[in-house]
């Protein structure tokens, strides 16, 4: 927050005052820490370039404060100087002139300002000087970016250190007294100082009510009775215009406010990009005699396209001393304000993004009155301030809508997945009791469907001919091609409903993988594919695990290798053991997998496309039921294929008990 009310003073000052004020900057300099720089005469009296003048000053630059003190001796001073510099020349080869002044002159021409432009103006008049120094000129082009108006509780602070210099009876010296009475030149400066210290003080509490409450009617309704005491007018009021949407909050908790005082509907928001009409919707009076205009209207006398608005919307600030003067040629509101009992009034409007919200206003009920200078920025940085509080509870407004928003999204979206888990819940009920029922109505009857057939194909009833030993042969094969299916199925379904468990026992892993490779045997001369086994374990190496299970995996990994290993091809089994984990290895020489397929090799019913798709059966579940079975065992297990080239699984199974 910055303050635009400058204290800015010239006068002449003893050089003791000057100094105490030149040190008074170099301490809030200090205290500003490192964002702050300080520049005075003497770092830059050394360089060739700079001119031979008796000044001194001392400039502050900081984001948050910035000031400019000056120094320079009177015309007449200056003569007298240079006077006695030519007394003293036949006594010395060089004279500092500037040695001459502080020593022998009191007085200085002091001015210290704090105003952004005149600094920045300074700045451009020293890197004129220092035309030749690039480096002098960059550093001083930097301190020109950073000045900006000074944050209000830093210049209040300053303004408090500076009184303490310059308050009569301080600083009372019988050497300045008698070149220049301290009182004649301290007055004016310190009147100025009460009344920025007023103001700064009334403009923090305004800010402190802002930043601690969010209730924007209380806010209000504390910085009108603040303000009105503090300019002593007899009634400040706050009139809010019927506008555009860009009143969303401030106007909602004002209706809000006024319905419960009063029987006016809330204000209305309008489509004009100019206020058209409005009402008090704010009051404080010095006293009950003055009448109160609490909800008054203006309802004829406002021209919605009238100039003034676009004026207030740039910040205007009107002051009248006299309203029977001012309005001579305009008796409708005229008319209103005597009304209203107004004699005097200072408007400073309060615009809230870009917008104008309405207006501050003070009214002299009884007289007219002149309204000061600093009155008319006081009343304008309350304004801005009030702008300040609306657009604030704007935001909490917009903040409390998107929470309630969120809420009701996460209230629906915890309905739509407790409606899911509802639905999931039913699907799973749905699905165990169809796999108990085709455990029970379709594995039996397939039982005796296999059985009967290989009777028949073993001990026929009779002859048969060629054509019906192939016929019942497919029906055998048929048979325990769909009963394997529904055996894995129901096996799957375990896994995912965690029902599935190990019968943990002790044996011969070798033996398990030679026996493995006996059962395919068959299956791999059929096709013509070479199965060996590379065993690295001794025939004594003991695992712990489900010798079911383990064999399951062999089986599937080593019948998947056959079927897709083209005739001619190689099939080989490798095991090993390393530290705690005994590793099963399974790689042929087949037809591979595709990179860009490898993620899904471990899915349920997946076929991936391929040129040998329609010539290899498969329910899809053989590799999915060995993932499962090796997790069910805390192992892992990779794959590495190249199409056309061929695969490799590795197994690793934990053995905690070798």
């Amino acid at each position: 927050m910055s303050s635009s009310q400058d204290l800015s003073f010239h006068q002449l000052l003893p050089v003791t005052i000057f100094q105490q004020l030149r040190q008074l900057l170099q301490q809030m300099a200090q205290e500003l820490g490192r964002e702050a720089s300080i520049v005075t005469e003497e770092a830059l009296i050394p360089i060739p370039t700079f001119p031979q003048v008796i000044e001194q000053f001392t400039l502050v630059v900081s984001p948050q404060f910035s000031a400019l003190l000056t120094g320079n001796s009177s015309e007449w001073q200056v003569t007298n100087a240079k006077q006695d510099g030519q007394n003293l020349a036949s006594k010395a080869d060089t004279v500092d002139y500037y040695s001459l002044l502080t020593t022998h002159y009191s007085l200085l021409d002091a001015k210290l300002t704090f105003e952004p432009e005149a600094i920045a103006q300074f700045l451009q008049h020293l890197s004129g000087w220092l035309e030749h120094n690039p480096l002098a000129q960059a550093t001083l082009a930097q301190y020109s970016q950073v000045i900006q108006p000074n944050n209000a509780i830093v210049q209040a602070k300053f303004t408090l250190m500076l009184l303490s210099v310059l308050a009569p009876g301080t600083h009372q010296n019988v050497e300045s007294e008698s070149i220049y009475p301290f009182v004649s030149v301290c007055q004016p400066v310190e009147e100025a100082l009460h009344q920025q210290i007023a103001h700064e003080r009334l403009l923090n509490q305004v800010t402190t009510q802002i930043r601690q409450s969010l209730e924007l009617p209380t806010i209000i309704a504390n910085v009108v009775k603040q303000v009105r005491e503090f300019l002593q007018v007899d009634r400040l009021v706050v009139y809010q215009f019927e506008q555009q949407e860009i009143v969303g909050a401030g106007l909602s908790v004002i209706s809000d406010q006024l319905s419960a005082s009063t029987p006016h509907s809330p204000l209305p928001t309008a489509h004009s990009p100019f206020p058209s009409q409005g009402c008090v919707i704010y009051e404080a009076r010095a006293s009950e005699s003055i009448e109160s205009v609490m909800n008054y209207r203006e309802e004829n006398c406002f021209v919605p396209s009238c100039q003034c608005w676009e004026k207030y919307r740039q910040g205007f600030t009107l002051a009248i001393a006299d309203v029977n003067k001012a309005y001579v040629f305009s008796s409708c509101l005229l008319a209103f304000l005597q009304k209203m009992q107004v004699r005097a009034k200072l408007i400073a409007p309060i615009v809230f993004q870009q917008q104008l919200w309405g207006l501050l206003i003070a009214h002299q009920c009884s007289e007219p009155r002149s309204w000061q200078e600093s009155e008319k920025n006081l009343l304008r940085q309350v304004a801005e301030q009030l702008a300040i509080a609306i657009h604030q509870e704007e935001l909490m407004r917009s903040l409390k809508l998107e929470k309630q928003t969120l809420e009701q999204r996460v209230i629906e979206r915890t309905q739509a997945l407790h409606d899911a888990l509802l639905a999931a819940q039913a699907a799973s009920r749905a699905k165990s009791e169809f796999l108990a029922t085709m455990s029970h109505e379709l594995r039996t009857p397939l039982t005796s469907v296999i059985g009967m057939s290989s009777t028949l194909l073993r001990w026929p009833l009779g002859e048969l001919n060629q054509r019906q030993r192939q016929y019942l042969q497919t029906i055998h094969d048929s048979g325990e091609h769909l009963l394997a299916l529904i055996n894995d199925i129901l096996e799957l379904s375990h896994f995912e409903a965690g029902k599935a468990a190990l019968n943990l026992n002790e044996f011969a892993l070798a033996q398990l993988a030679e026996a493995s490779l006996r059962s395919l045997g068959e299956q791999a001369s059929r096709q013509v594919v070479n199965l060996t086994l590379d065993l690295k374990i001794p025939p004594d190496y003991r695992l712990v695990a489900d010798p079911q299970r383990v064999g399951q995996i062999l089986w599937n990994l080593l019948s998947n290798a056959i079927k897709f290993t083209p005739e001619g091809g190689e099939a080989i089994l490798r095991v090993w053991s390393e530290t705690d984990w005994a590793v099963i290895q399974v790689e042929d020489t087949g037809i591979g997998i595709a990179e860009e397929h490898l993620p899904l090799i471990f899915e349920k019913f997946q076929q991936l496309d391929s040129p040998y798709h329609r010539h290899h059966g498969g329910t899809g579940l053989g590799l999915a039921l060995t993932k499962q079975l090796v997790e069910l065992h805390l192992g892992r297990i990779e794959v590495e294929s190249t199409l056309g080239v061929g695969s490799l699984f590795t197994v690793w199974l934990p053995n905690t008990g070798d």
